[in-house]
């Protein structure tokens, strides 16, 4: 009996514990599995990370090959030989101007003999109209002012304007002297804090100053350095509000009435300008190509805008832009590359008044918009190239880590937050991962919108280290396996 129980209790036991040890391993079971899937996870992320990096660096010897092509080899210069020819033929390119669809033709020529596959897409642009203008100071005493109307602008009567001068240095300081605006023209004297900031006062200026009364508004140019220089640019008008004429005048004529001013000295300034608003006219964005030989549908876009500002030759603003996003397909097209995906080369219309040209472009793409992987737009000088700036998701970031790690030779291996541009904006706002060229741009808004902007601020070694740039990172890219992830 004795025996019997105890073989009974052993066996009781043993039950006992089987039981408990599966109910130990079912009571733990879902947490080793998460940690298990986490771990999983993890390694997955590093394995693809790990893929990315060793796929892209096997581009380094492509990537080298035009890298030297263009900076050491036979395409040296030939950015900024390009931009010479063409402004020196074809001079400024304001929106609806001759000048501009003379570019058009120009540009669409060229790059069909530099063999790629070129075809234009119309739009409808501004176009405005300077005139003739003029301002003088008369009193205190007798000076000429240097001025630019503002595009859009409305036009003086023939007579033109003589009034007295009320100066501020901010919208908050014309409210507070609302009263002192009736029947004068404001000038603004606003301090340059950064173009961002301070731009607004060209835009809005003319119509906060007729929200008080005024019979016309004159800019401080937006630039932190003049000589004597005055910058144009485009404004807006209000909704509801009278439309006055509006002009940037220097800052050295700024400050001058500024210090007339501080003294209690009356001011007295006439204007004359013949600004005028034409019916909107035809024109083109001007697309360029390699196709893909793999996914032709799926794009990377580099881009520049082809019109400028009536004065200066629109070198810097922005044909350089323009002569690295053709430049790109040369360097790639003569070292006889073809990537998976389809290399497009858009120059914008409109792009001085808002981005009208590359809206109108979005608008007629964005069906697409999926097989769009890589918009790319430089629009702030081709100085020194100091880094590549994006914008898109994290694992999309991560591949372009990769890729700039390419361009070790010329040492522009950072890649730093927020790619911008006019004409790609509304493609990152949907989306799409995008890119900029920041250069070195501490001079940039010297020559901004002004006669200033010339060929003699270009560089033929600048010019060819951001071409290279431009093209190592839209073929690599266009070539890798998978499009990058939005």
């Amino acid at each position: 009996m004795m025996m019997m129980m105890t073989w009974k209790g052993k066996q009781f036991f043993l039950h006992f514990l089987l039981f408990s040890v599966l109910s130990s391993l079912c009571d733990c079971h879902p947490h080793f599995a998460l940690h298990k899937g986490s771990s999983a996870a993890s390694n997955d992320t590093e394995r693809n990370a790990s893929h990315v990096a060793a796929e892209v660096a096997g581009y380094a010897a492509v990537a080298k090959q035009i890298i030297d092509l263009a900076v050491y080899g036979a395409a040296r210069n030939r950015s900024y030989g390009r931009l010479a020819d063409f402004t020196d033929t074809i001079g400024n390119r304001v929106s609806g101007s001759h000048n501009l669809e003379m570019a058009i033709k120009y540009m669409s020529n060229a790059m069909t003999q530099d063999g790629l596959d070129v075809h234009l897409e119309p739009v409808k642009i501004p176009h405005w109209v300077r005139g003739e203008e003029s301002a003088e100071m008369t009193v205190p005493r007798a000076k000429r002012l240097a001025i630019l109307g503002l595009g859009s602008s409305v036009g003086t009567p023939p007579e033109g304007i003589e009034a007295e001068v009320l100066v501020v240095e901010s919208f908050e300081e014309l409210k507070r002297r609302a009263s002192e605006a009736v029947g004068k023209i404001v000038v603004f004297n606003q301090p340059f804090v950064s173009y961002g900031e301070t731009v607004k006062y060209r835009a809005y200026g003319a119509s906060e100053a007729a929200k008080v009364g005024a019979v016309a508004s004159l800019i401080r140019s937006i630039t932190p350095y003049s000589i004597n220089s005055p910058h144009t640019g485009w404004q807006d008008y209000q909704d509801g509000v009278k439309h006055i004429p509006a002009a940037c005048i220097t800052l050295e004529d700024a400050e001058l009435m500024w210090r007339f001013a501080q003294r209690g000295q009356k001011i007295v300034v006439r204007l004359k300008m013949g600004a005028k608003t034409l019916p909107d006219a035809d024109s083109f964005n001007t697309v360029a190509e390699i196709k893909g030989w793999q996914h032709p549908e799926q794009v990377v876009l580099l881009s520049g805008h082809l019109d400028s500002w009536d004065v200066g030759q629109g070198a810097m603003d922005d044909g350089g832009g323009v002569m690295i996003s053709w430049e790109a397909l040369s360097l790639i097209k003569d070292l006889g590359l073809r990537p998976r995906r389809t290399l497009r080369t858009v120059l914008w219309t409109g792009e001085e008044q808002g981005g009208v040209g590359s809206l109108q472009y979005f608008n007629l793409h964005k069906v697409n918009l999926s097989n769009f992987d890589l918009v790319m737009e430089s629009d702030l000088g081709t100085f020194t190239p100091l880094a590549l700036q994006f914008t898109g998701s994290d694992a999309a970031r991560a591949v372009m880590e990769e890729v700039v790690k390419l361009l070790a030779p010329i040492n522009t291996t950072k890649l730093e937050a927020n790619g911008e541009g006019t004409d790609i904006s509304q493609w990152i706002q949907a989306g799409v991962p995008g890119a900029s060229l920041h250069v070195e741009d501490s001079r940039y808004f010297w020559f901004h919108h002004s006669e200033g902007d010339t060929m003699t601020v270009q560089d033929p070694k600048d010019m060819s280290l951001c071409s290279a740039l431009w093209a190592v990172v839209a073929y690599v890219v266009a070539d890798l396996q998978d499009m990058l992830q939005k």
